[in-house]
């Protein structure tokens, strides 16, 4: 049966079948190959894209900006509305509705982006909320496409650190739809919650997805990828030498990587990471807590096991499958 995604919202991908999800995926392939090729697209011709960011990024705008611009549509970036201010969320997109094709939404509260999905009347994206950052699940996912010879359903992957955030959330129910073994290693404190492990459970019961929560950092072995992110995530940064005491034993270290027993592992990471002092963040860690890395070490973050840069390459070119597929022209 073909897959028709047009008109539907992107806001967590609990909302889309397995078979949505490889399809976003092989379009996302067919695109980046276009884009390899030099060949210039005019998927988005005529369309209007908004932006919306109350959080700062890096790759979430730059790929939305590049993915729109590379399929010959508009982009407005907009930071400076009234919406939540003097005026509702709701009336917010209903406005924005009547001007853009597709909306994009990273900010704090996944109430915001439901409410712009409810009511925009056009594609709402969720860029990243504090429960959800599905674009970056298919970025990773294409990433380990390219890297390990095997499907996703035979991929063994582990979390390690704070597994209760948006990415931990996120990757939990990426793996359950596409059949992955998941493991999330993180202090019991910072699993996932309860319902929402249960709920996946219940869609691996369809896939034969595994997911397996530990504490013991032995659940590594065999694994084909090792993904961590920050150990405090934005809004939390008072919490930083608590996450700190909770989570060192968790980062990823060469010893963590040799328990793997798997010389051809990959390490993921959504970024930025505190992998050194190069930043004013990591020079305050180092201050404070004497530490020169965080959640992974300089030594595996360079290494042939990295693929980092790789991962925020395919944000990119999954965003602008989710765009093209949901708004396109095709």
């Amino acid at each position: 049966m073909p897959v028709n995604l047009k008109g539907r919202n992107f806001i967590t991908l609990k909302d889309f079948t397995p078979l949505e999800i490889r399809y976003l995926l092989d379009l996302s392939h067919d695109l980046k190959a276009k884009k390899r090729s030099g060949i210039r697209g005019n998927l988005l011709a005529g369309k209007n894209v908004c932006l919306i960011f109350e959080k700062t990024s890096t790759r979430t705008r730059t790929a939305f900006e590049v993915g729109v611009f590379d399929e010959g549509g508009n982009v407005t970036f907009l930071t400076n509305s009234q919406m939540g201010k003097k005026e509702s969320v709701e009336d917010t997109a209903k406005v924005l509705g009547r001007y853009y094709d597709g909306i994009e939404f990273r900010g704090f509260k996944q109430e915001t982006v439901e409410d712009l999905g409810r009511h925009a009347g056009v594609p709402v994206w969720n860029g990243l909320t504090d429960m959800y950052h599905p674009t970056q699940i298919l970025a990773d996912f294409l990433t380990i496409e390219e890297h390990i010879a095997k499907p996703l359903n035979k991929v063994k992957f582990v979390y390690a650190g704070d597994a209760r955030n948006n990415m931990g959330n996120s990757l939990m129910i990426g793996a359950a739809k596409t059949g992955m073994h998941f493991v999330a290693l993180a202090p019991k404190e910072l699993w996932p919650a309860e319902s929402l492990v249960e709920e996946m459970r219940e869609v691996a019961k369809e896939t034969g997805a595994i997911i397996e929560l530990s504490e013991d950092t032995d659940a590594v072995k065999d694994a084909d990828v090792i993904y961590t992110d920050v150990w405090v995530s934005m809004g939390e940064e008072h919490l930083f030498e608590e996450r700190i005491n909770m989570l060192k034993a968790y980062q990823v270290n060469m010893e963590l990587v040799k328990k793997t027993e798997n010389n051809d592992m990959i390490f993921m990471h959504c970024l930025p990471a505190f992998h050194d002092t190069a930043t004013e963040v990591g020079k305050e860690i180092k201050a404070k807590f004497g530490l020169d890395s965080m959640e992974v070490t300089d030594e595996v973050f360079r290494s042939k096991h990295s693929v980092v840069f790789d991962e925020a390459e395919n944000r990119m070119h999954t965003i602008k499958a989710i765009m093209v597929a949901t708004i396109g022209n095709i």
